[in-house]
């Protein structure tokens, strides 16, 4: 019975392999870059929306909040008038009574003092009121405006389900595909991959030497550099942008795998 060849563990590749695996890795990876822009900048949108609705969300629960809070305080003060009104009634009637001057002074005194606090609940009042009523229409402006969002947030919702519904298994695919692929690589190269490509633009990490230049940065390359990249013997790095630089009939290699 033939025994099964057990593949090369990542350590054990030789540098043209860890390049030609970079390659794969790099071609998958850009693919799934290109599915995330078909989706363009429908999840920042959506994203800023959602944001956006919350913030209106909690504004709208503070106006209400505002204007229970002042309803309960012209509450307050109708009943703040209810007893002054009360008072001014009593010592009416105890002025028709009073015995001396120095008893109707301190009466007299005691209505003019309720009559003011009436006449200042009632400018509290006629203050809360209008406050409660401007901001109703602030309410209702921002309840109209919420309400114009949603259905934004709807329609980029509706868009971005559908690209995604289309993209999905491609993406899965890849996803899965490029999982293979770094269990393959070593993970001091891979994580040196995967720190180039974040830093980079248009995400790649890998690029070719043509035309005596960088693929990635288009600056010159020097010819021992080029002739270092051509025999694959280690990992070269492009002095200029960072990228690791490749012969470009490897990465034909890359794109047969």
């Amino acid at each position: 019975m033939a025994t099964k060849r057990k593949a090369a563990e990542p350590e054990d590749q030789t540098v043209e392999q860890k390049l030609i695996a970079l390659g794969n890795l790099q071609k998958i990876l850009y693919k799934i870059d290109e599915i995330k822009t078909l989706r363009g900048e429908l999840p920042l949108e959506v994203e800023d929306l959602e944001d956006e609705i919350e913030g209106m969300k909690t504004r709208l629960a503070n106006y209400n909040a505002e204007n229970r809070g002042e309803a309960q305080a012209v509450v307050g003060e109708k009943n703040k008038i209810a007893t002054a009104k009360n008072l001014i009634e009593k010592y009416q009637t105890q002025l028709n009574n009073v015995k001396n001057n120095r008893e109707y002074d301190n009466l007299s005194k005691e209505i003019e003092y309720q009559n003011l606090e009436v006449e200042l609940a009632e400018k509290n009042i006629r203050e809360f009121t209008e406050e409660i009523e401007d901001r109703k229409q602030r309410i209702a402006d921002l309840e109209a405006n919420m309400q114009d969002r949603q259905q934004a947030l709807e329609e980029k919702r509706g868009e971005l389900d559908t690209i995604i519904a289309e993209t999905k298994q491609d993406e899965e695919r890849l996803m899965m595909d490029a999982k293979k692929i770094e269990a393959t690589i070593e993970p001091r190269l891979l994580n040196a991959f995967k720190r180039i490509r974040k830093g980079t633009m248009n995400g790649l990490a890998v690029v070719p030497v043509e035309r005596d230049a960088c693929c990635g940065c288009f600056n010159k390359i020097p010819p021992q550099r080029q002739l270092d990249v051509q025999l694959h013997k280690k990992i070269i790095v492009c002095e200029y942008c960072g990228r690791i630089m490749v012969d470009p009939a490897l990465l034909g290699k890359a794109d047969k795998k």
